[in-house]
């Protein structure tokens, strides 16, 4: 019971208490550009929870029985990227083939995944923090889930600003960014969680 606990609390805290992208500020290329619109918000967060959780099941998989029984763990970061680079493109074959709106939505954003710095750092901070193969994949997935709660909540707050009348200074990124800067204030409430 107690190790069930133990990867409940590690879920909430990887997915709303230390939010990749609202307290760590990891992934921001994808939560500013691809939050125009709900649906592709979505998207974008549908293939980081499988490409987050994958990278971080196979990464934690390679530094245990690999990389650190032989002495190199030097090389993780390079080998975290091939992994992660392999794991999008993946993906992309996937919604190029089955899901072609979705492909088309992303755009480039898709293959920005592969150089998005949440995957990297979360399967970094895994093997830094000394998770297991288990906890690694969990904290993983929950934080694509708080990548994808983060990325929904700011495209929808954007689709309703859209119709709303704003000052010519805040139209655009500047009102994204303060939309952004206020949830991640409200974000901080979770820290009670902890």
């Amino acid at each position: 019971m107690e190790v069930i606990l133990n990867l409940v609390g590690l879920m909430i805290t990887a997915s709303l208490v230390n939010n990749v992208v609202l307290s760590q500020f990891l992934g921001l290329c994808p939560f500013l550009g691809v939050s125009k619109k709900t649906d592709t918000a979505l998207g974008m967060g549908g293939a980081c929870i499988f490409v987050i959780t994958l990278a971080s099941l196979v990464c934690s998989i390679i530094y245990k029985f690999i990389l650190a029984p032989l002495d190199l763990s030097y090389l993780r970061t390079i080998v975290f990227i091939l992994v992660i680079a392999m794991l999008v493109q993946f993906v992309e074959m996937i919604l190029k083939k089955y899901i072609v709106s979705l492909y088309q939505a992303l755009g480039v954003y898709l293959p920005l995944i592969t150089t998005n710095c949440a995957v990297l750092g979360v399967a970094i901070n895994n093997v830094t923090d000394g998770y297991t193969i288990l906890e690694s994949t969990i904290t993983g997935f929950a934080t694509a889930i708080g990548f994808t709660i983060a990325i929904v909540i700011l495209a929808g707050l954007r689709e309703k600003l859209e119709y709303n009348d704003i000052p010519v200074p805040f139209k655009g990124m500047p009102l994204v960014l303060l939309t952004s800067g206020l949830m991640a204030i409200a974000f901080t409430g979770f820290s009670a969680l902890k």
